[in-house]
């Protein structure tokens, strides 16, 4: 299961994401953090110090070797160059699974130790000093969106990915990647701007959508999300004791959580389960290929001196079940 968390700067979406994340590798579920935010905190919401956040291997800095990993064999892609982050797999390529080892998660994950258990985590890396003025964000979260594009999962393991800030998630097609995007907001006009944004967006391209209420201090923050966010409003969350001690680096056992906030995350997680049965494959390679077809046409074509369209497999359509070849 493919898992968002998105939400204005500032709104706990990260701090949500790590406490699902916890709450999934406490159930024993396998399961691949990914850190696709601008702010790269994620690390450190698991539990990281400043060091170990730092040395976290950039997936953007390796993307040559994901996009060599994954052509595979296939006849489409005759070379790595040829790829971009919306380019789609087809008969040959390789495709990733959330259990597995590959050279991609031998690159590009770290484990983190969680309690008794213990997650892979994926980051896009920072955006550095030397990107300013020359290169944009999302060209670094597209080894993000192009592992989504390869990647079969199954109902017991997740990927959860915490999304940048704000409407920013929509500069790609990434948004439609999620089988559940959770939208962290606070009980304010800027954070349910946030939503309608996304609701808006999403509408199109029938994205699973659910609102996150979170930082509500009474009744007050309650009745205004749900006059604002209606039947989108799925559950909210409000002070964490665990979470400050977790800030100070004072972190105790994640079965001391809040019983309240347990149940939050009990939540999301029936209600990410429950988006299992409603996938449909054929969509999301549509949805997929609808978007490579846009950015090819765009800058795609320009910038790798091929035509793009050649790329698309028509006979392909991603599921669950689908093979995959291995390395020699």
């Amino acid at each position: 299961m493919k898992i968002a968390f998105v939400g204005k700067g500032g709104s706990g979406k990260t701090t949500l994401s790590s406490l699902f994340i916890r709450h999934l590798a406490a159930a024993r579920i396998p399961v691949i953090a990914v850190d696709a935010d601008i702010n790269q905190h994620l690390g450190a919401a698991l539990g990281l110090d400043e060091a170990e956040a730092a040395a976290l291997p950039a997936m953007g800095a390796h993307l040559p070797l994901i996009k060599d990993y994954l052509r595979g064999a296939n006849p489409r892609i005759p070379s790595a160059d040829s790829m971009i982050k919306t380019t789609p797999p087809g008969e040959g390529s390789r495709l990733l699974r959330v259990g597995e080892d590959n050279v991609v998660y031998e690159t590009c994950a770290r484990a983190v130790e969680l309690d008794d258990t213990r997650v892979r985590l994926m980051a896009t890396g920072p955006f550095t000093e030397s990107d300013l003025g020359v290169a944009c964000y999302h060209s670094k979260v597209g080894a993000v969106e192009l592992c989504l594009n390869h990647l079969v999962d199954g109902r017991e393991e997740y990927v959860v990915v915490d999304m940048t800030a704000g409407s920013d998630s929509f500069a790609s097609g990434m948004f439609t990647r999620f089988d559940m995007t959770f939208l962290v907001a606070e009980p304010t006009r800027k954070g349910i701007a946030v939503y309608r944004q996304y609701k808006e967006y999403a509408r199109d391209f029938g994205v699973p959508l659910k609102v996150v209420g979170n930082k509500v201090q009474g009744p007050d923050d309650l009745a205004f999300l749900r006059a604002e966010a209606g039947d989108d409003l799925l559950v909210t969350v409000g002070h964490s004791d665990w979470v400050r001690a977790m800030e100070k680096g004072r972190p105790t056992r994640f079965a001391y959580l809040e019983e309240a906030n347990r149940r939050a995350l009990e939540t999301l997680h029936d209600t990410a389960d429950a988006a299992y049965e409603r996938r449909d494959w054929e969509r999301y390679t549509r949805q997929m290929v609808h978007f490579h077809l846009k950015n090819a046409e765009s800058w795609g074509n320009a910038k790798t001196g091929v035509d793009l369209a050649a790329q698309v497999d028509p006979a392909f359509v991603l599921f669950e079940g689908a093979a995959t070849p291995q390395p020699a």
